[in-house]
């Protein structure tokens, strides 16, 4: 037995040498290798050996298990020695010291074989312990800045489900940390911006680097194609349709200017807009560039129906309130699923929640002209927080019906659904017995008389005539519900019906 430092120092491969194996260790570095396991197999086909690399316990971490050599082993992983050298009962063994990622530190290659190791074989054992070296501080780099990268994702998620809830206090404070600055602010803008799934997460990065890091850009938990950005600058909207025209089927929506407190409001506009893009050549729209029918009502009247609606709500403590407001809020803009992926909760606890705002309110969210009501109401009530009042001693809260009664609001729902008419399919028709049935096409289909296949194609052939996207619940779909009520073409919600169970 001999135990020796064989640390390398410099090995001359002349041209006219034996370089080939060079040639083979230096291609385990190439993208398409840099793989330990591949390494170290190489290593013992090149010598005819066994070769194995474990670690500081003596697990093994690549090849196959080595002969007995326990003592010389852990002299290595000690550091008295860098190598060792040991033959007897036929075999020859050469092992030698690879530093190892944390934490462990150090571990062993050992190779053996029956004939004597040569200059040739020890320059190559002690070149492959040099590589193996590098692909695991490699590996080691790799892990960290994925890992890096995923706390990152995760945090700037934490951060939007905060904005979605209105605590902006406690949002500003978690992205102060590692965007000082970004959340400093009143107002900002959200756009989505889709693509395909597996795109997703390169243009992700594209959207942070346009952007140059003064965007929330988020990874959207509710849908595999979207990537959120919420952002404070003017400049952002010009930003990000620069990548419109290098990212062939993508889109992007964007809504109006918002107080930050609104960030849940300004998502579900963005995604309305995301609807109108796909039917543009410029794959752009902006949620602002449409006419919006709360905006036509009497705003006195719109305030106190809103407050009157939603009073029972106010014996809540503040915190509850707003988080059962906001929850509605998204829980009607999509999906239950969707918005317990957006909020970071399960959907079992939005529902909980939507059925305890339905039970406060004693109305029944089932139909669609009650939920596009308290839609309306939900983004009102929003709209005037700061400057809402008790209005017990106030005006008297019109009916529902009244404040869609104004001519200016007739005139955009005439508009609106005369598009309708110009298609010979009688879209208008399908459209208000589909929404008088809950949105459910089986439902609406037997009762014109059709297959709910061919009510589900006239909803979505409604949708590019409208700009308006109707098979998803949200703002598009609730503001044409808003304009068949003001049309008398659907009945006026009762919105005092409690759901039955309650």
């Amino acid at each position: 037995m001999a135990g020796r430092d064989e640390r390398y120092h410099g090995t001359d491969v002349t041209p006219g040498g034996d370089a080939a194996w060079a040639e083979e260790l230096l291609d385990q570095l190439r993208p398409s290798g840099r793989d330990v396991r591949k390494v170290v197999d190489w290593l013992a086909g090149t010598l005819g050996a066994t070769a194995s690399l474990q670690d500081d316990t003596g697990a093994l971490l690549a090849g196959l298990p080595p002969p007995p050599a326990d003592h010389l082993a852990a002299d290595i992983v000690a550091g008295r020695i860098a190598s060792a050298a040991w033959e007897g009962r036929g075999q020859h063994l050469r092992l030698v010291r690879v530093t190892l990622p944390r934490p462990a530190s150090a571990g062993v290659l050992v190779v053996a074989r029956t004939a004597p190791f040569d200059r040739r074989a020890s320059d190559i054992v002690t070149h492959t312990a040099a590589v193996l070296e590098l692909l695991l501080r490699a590996r080691e780099t790799t892990a960290t800045g994925r890992r890096l990268k995923r706390a990152t994702s995760d945090l700037r998620l934490a951060i939007l489900q905060l904005l979605m809830v209105e605590d902006t206090v406690a949002a500003r404070r978690v992205a102060a940390g590692l965007w000082p600055g970004l959340l400093d602010t009143d107002t900002a803008c959200v756009y989505v911006v889709e693509s395909s799934p597996d795109e997703r997460d390169r243009l992700a990065e594209a959207c942070v680097d346009v952007t140059a890091e003064q965007a929330l850009v988020v990874r959207c938990p509710a849908m595999d194609g979207h990537v959120i950005v919420v952002t404070p600058r003017d400049s952002a909207a010009a930003e990000l349709r620069s990548l419109l025209d290098r990212n062939p089927h993508t889109f992007l929506g964007g809504s109006t200017r918002q107080a930050l407190a609104r960030t849940a409001t300004a998502y579900g506009q963005a995604v309305s807009a995301l609807a109108v893009a796909r039917f543009r050549p410029g794959k752009a729209a902006v949620y602002a560039e449409r006419t919006h029918p709360e905006r036509l009502m009497d705003p006195d009247a719109l305030r106190t129906w809103t407050t009157r609606l939603l009073r029972p709500l106010d014996t809540l403590p503040h915190h509850t309130r707003a988080e059962l407001l906001a929850t509605t809020r998204l829980g009607l803009e999509f999906t239950a699923v969707s918005a317990a992926k957006v909020l970071g909760v399960s959907r079992n606890t939005v529902r909980a929640r939507m059925e305890r705002v339905e039970s406060l309110l004693g109305t029944d969210f089932s139909g669609l002209t009650v939920r596009a009501a308290v839609h309306l109401a939900l983004n009102t009530q929003v709209g005037f927080m700061e400057q809402a009042t008790d209005t017990a001693d106030g005006p008297a809260a019109v009916p529902f019906d009244e404040l869609l009664a104004g001519p200016a609001l007739r005139t955009w729902a005439d508009a609106l659904l005369g598009r309708l008419d110009t298609d010979g399919r009688d879209l208008r028709r399908t459209l208000r017995a589909w929404i008088a049935a809950g949105g459910n096409a089986e439902r609406a289909a037997q009762q014109l008389g059709v297959h709910a296949q061919t009510v589900r194609e006239h909803v979505r052939g409604a949708e590019p005539v409208l700009e308006r996207q109707l098979l998803a619940a949200g703002s598009d779909l609730y503001e044409v519900v808003l304009a068949h009520l003001t049309t008398g073409d659907l009945e006026h919600p009762d919105l005092h019906r409690e759901k039955p169970g309650h």
